[in-house]
């Protein structure tokens, strides 16, 4: 059976360089999935969630964004930031959230901290939404 090799990184570490059946991604115009064989393309990341499947088992990535490149059945992603959806600290997930909605309840959009905080609530969704998961 044919496989993927996928490699992601981070500015902190090399997340993953292994083989997988299947990997789908949050991408700037939706979500996309890549199977051995698929057509060569570069795109962006938005925040969200990264799936690997191998063997028939998923693992989750949350991401706050980045690169993606897909060339010869190798997909390479460099990610802004990233965590494996075991190394994610609840606690401090909901903690973020709670701080990012209590700070935008006092903005409006034409604030400068506006999307910052927009951001900071995105990502913390993000990685209490992947802690949930697991692998599976």
């Amino acid at each position: 059976m044919e496989r993927l090799r996928v490699d992601i990184a981070t500015p902190e570490r090399v997340m993953l360089d292994e083989e997988v059946d299947m990997i789908e991604a949050p991408g700037a115009s939706g979500e996309f999935g890549v199977l051995p064989g698929h057509v060569a393309f570069l795109t962006t990341l938005r925040h969200g969630e990264i799936r690997l499947l191998t063997q028939g088992k998923a693992r989750f990535i949350a991401t706050s964004g980045g690169f993606a490149e897909v060339v010869d059945d190798k997909v390479t992603l460099l990610l802004d930031t990233a965590e494996f959806s075991e190394e994610i600290d609840l606690d401090r997930a909901h903690k973020a959230r709670e701080r990012a909605e209590s700070a935008l309840k006092g903005l409006t959009f034409e604030h400068a901290e506006y999307q910052t905080f927009e951001a900071a609530l995105l990502r913390a969704i993000t990685r209490i939404s992947t802690a949930s998961k697991g692998e599976k």
